[in-house]
C-alpha cells in the first residue's frame, strides 16, 4: 500500500551521568577528584534509501530513539557514546516540524542524511569542578536529555515524467504499455487511488514516470483526490497531459485541469506539456478528432492521436518526451530556508496557582542536568539563577518564601538562601 504521509516522533538519546569519585590508593591519602563524564547520547538521523518506496511503514512504528550515553565512572573513565539511530525513508521525503510546520529539510538523493534529534551531552563528573578554591568539589552533572520532537513526513515522488489527466484518461494503461509497472487498470473513474511509478528504456536511455490520479476541478482545494497527490506533481520535468477521447469535452477537461494546477503551485503551469488525445483505437472517437485537433490548435496545442490500449503512436510520443527532456536542464535542489537558531537565554515566567512556571531552553536544560542529591549542585544552579536574571525577574513578580518554582519536570522551593528540591 502506498502512503505518502507520515507522522513520527524522534528522540535523542539522553547523555549518560558524571559521577562523583575520589582517587582512593594506599600510598596516595588525599587523592584528588576522579569522577569521569558521562557519555554523549546518540542523534537521530532520517536517511534516503531504496529500502522503502512510500512512507506505510511508519503505521507500524512511530517511534524512534537514539541510544543513551553511559555513565561516567571512578579513575576519570568516560562513559561511551550511545549509537546513534538511522531510520530509512525513501528519496523525495520532505520533513516539517509537526508542532510548528517549519520545514527542516528534505531527502533527495539516495544517502542523503538530516539530523532530526541531537543527543544530549554527557554529564561532566566532579574532576571537572576542580579548582584552586574548590580541591574537592561534591557536584557532578546529570546527562543532558535528548532533543524530541514529532514529525510531518510528506513525499514527493521524483519522476522525470508525470501523467496527468481527468480520471478514466488512460494514464494507467499508457504507464503499464510503456513500462512494466502492473496499475489496476479500469473504465470507472478514480481506478487509481494512490501514484504509481514507472521506468521506460527509450533509445537505450531510462525515464521515470509517475501515473499521478485523476484531477477535477476543485482539486487544488481538496476536492476528490485533489491536494493528496497533486504535490507528486511539483518535481516532475515534464508532463504528458492525456485527454480522455470518450469525454463530453475534452477541450474543456484539458483547461480545468491546467487551472488546477496553476491554483494549487503557479509555476506547474509553466511545465513542458505534451498532449496526447487517447482511445483512437475507438471509431467515436476517430471521428471527432479533427474536430478536437481544430480547437486544440486555436489555444496553441499540437496533440499527438494514441490509443495507449492499442500501442498506436505510443512510441512517437515518447520519442517527443525523451527529445523534450534532453532539452531541459537539470534539475536543481529547493533550497531549504535557513532557520536562525534562537536565543537559549531566553525566559518566560508564569504565575499559577500550584506556584510558578519558569521556561526557557537553557534554563531547563540546566535543571535537568543538575544532580539535587548535592548540595554543591544546588549552589550551582542558584548561580545560574542569579547569573541570567531570572532570580531577580522572580523578586520583581513578587515571589515569596516558600513558594514552589517549576522548571521542567523539576519542581523547588524558594528559597532566599538556597534552593531545594522540593
Amino acid at each position: 500500500m502506498f502512503a505518502d504521509e507520515a507522522k513520527i516522533y524522534v528522540k535523542g538519546g539522553d547523555g549518560g551521568n558524571g559521577v562523583v569519585a575520589f582517587r582512593r590508593e594506599k600510598f596516595v591519602p588525599r587523592g584528588g577528584p576522579a569522577g569521569g563524564n558521562g557519555g554523549k547520547g546518540g542523534d537521530v538521523y532520517l536517511v534516503a534509501s531504496n529500502e522503502h518506496n512510500s512512507l506505510y511503514h511508519f503505521r507500524f512504528k512511530v517511534h524512534f530513539k537514539g541510544e543513551n550515553g553511559k555513565h561516567g565512572s571512578g579513575s576519570k573513565k568516560q562513559g561511551a557514546q550511545g549509537q546513534n539511530t538511522e531510520v530509512p525513508v525513501p528519496p523525495g521525503t520532505v520533513v516539517y516540524d509537526a508542532e510548528n510546520g517549519a520545514l527542516l529539510g528534505e531527502l533527495l538523493q539516495v544517502g542523503d542524511r538530516l539530523l532530526v534529534a541531537r543527543g544530549g551531552r554527557g554529564g561532566r563528573g566532579n574532576a571537572v569542578f576542580r579548582s584552586s578554591t574548590n580541591q574537592t568539589p561534591q557536584l557532578a552533572e546529570k546527562g543532558e536529555p535528548g532533543e524530541q520532537r514529532w514529525l510531518r513526513l510528506e513525499l514527493k515522488l521524483i519522476a522525470d515524467v508525470g501523467i496527468v489527466g481527468v480520471p478514466n484518461a488512460g494514464k494507467s494503461t499508457l504507464l503499464s504499455v510503456v513500462t512494466r509497472a502492473r496499475p489496476k487498470i479500469a473504465s470507472y473513474p478514480f481506478t487509481t487511488l494512490e501514484p504509481n511509478l514507472g521506468v521506460a528504456v527509450i533509445d537505450q536511455q531510462d525515464i521515470v514516470l509517475a501515473d499521478i490520479p485523476g484531477l477535477i476541478e476543485g482539486a487544488h482545494t481538496g476536492t476528490g483526490l485533489g491536494l493528496t497527490f497533486l504535490r507528486h506533481i511539483e518535481r516532475t520535468r515534464v508532463l504528458i497531459h492525456m485527454l480522455n477521447g470518450l469525454s463530453p469535452d475534452p477541450v474543456g477537461d484539458y483547461q480545468a485541469i491546467n487551472q488546477e494546477l496553476e491554483l494549487f503551485k503557479p509555476h506547474l503551469v509553466d511545465k513542458p506539456q505534451i498532449v496526447a488525445f487517447n482511445k483512437m483505437d475507438l471509431p467515436d472517437v476517430q471521428e471527432r478528432w479533427p474536430d478536437i485537433q481544430q480547437k486544440l490548435a486555436a489555444l496553441g496545442v499540437e496533440a499527438l492521436p494514441i490509443s495507449a490500449a492499442t500501442g498506436e503512436n505510443v512510441q512517437t510520443l515518447m520519442r517527443r518526451v525523451m527529445t523534450l527532456l534532453r532539452t531541459l536542464p537539470e534539475p536543481e535542489p529547493e533550497p531549504v530556508p535557513v532557520s536562525v537558531p534562537e536565543d537559549e537565554n531566553i525566559f518566560h515566567i508564569e504565575r499559577q496557582p500550584e506556584g510558578w512556571i519558569i521556561t526557557g531552553k537553557r534554563i531547563e536544560r540546566a535543571a535537568a542536568m543538575t544532580n539535587w542529591d548535592y548540595y554543591e549542585a544546588a549552589l550551582r544552579f542558584q548561580r545560574i539563577l542569579e547569573a541570567m536574571g531570572i532570580s531577580d525577574a522572580l523578586r520583581e513578580a513578587g515571589i515569596k518564601e516558600g513558594d514552589q518554582v517549576f522548571i521542567g519536570d523539576v519542581e523547588l522551593e524558594w528559597s532566599e538562601d538556597y534552593y531545594y528540591d522540593g
